[in-house]
């Protein structure tokens, strides 16, 4: 039978690396974001298909609970923001 702080620790350990995984994927969709825009600006074609993978990947662990969910992102979107960051 295992303690009730071996427990404690278990589901501890098990919530840090839920948000572990939750803030690499961030990282990776913020770098997809950065790339999809970079491409916008310089009127590249560009997909917003990278991010919105990731952006899945991060839903699946915010159904868990304790991390948010992210919005999945259009082409318009990147294209709205790289019009307002141009003015």
């Amino acid at each position: 039978m295992t303690s009730v702080h071996e427990d404690i620790s278990a589901h501890s350990q098990k919530q840090h690396a839920h948000i572990q995984s939750f803030l690499e994927l961030e990282q990776k969709r913020e770098l997809a974001i950065e790339a999809a825009v970079a491409k916008c600006e310089q009127n590249e074609p560009f997909t917003t298909d990278e991010i919105n993978a990731i952006t899945s990947k991060m839903n699946e662990l915010a159904r868990g609970g304790i991390v948010p969910l992210r919005k999945h992102v259009t082409n318009d979107m990147v294209r709205e923001y790289v019009e307002r960051k141009q003015k």
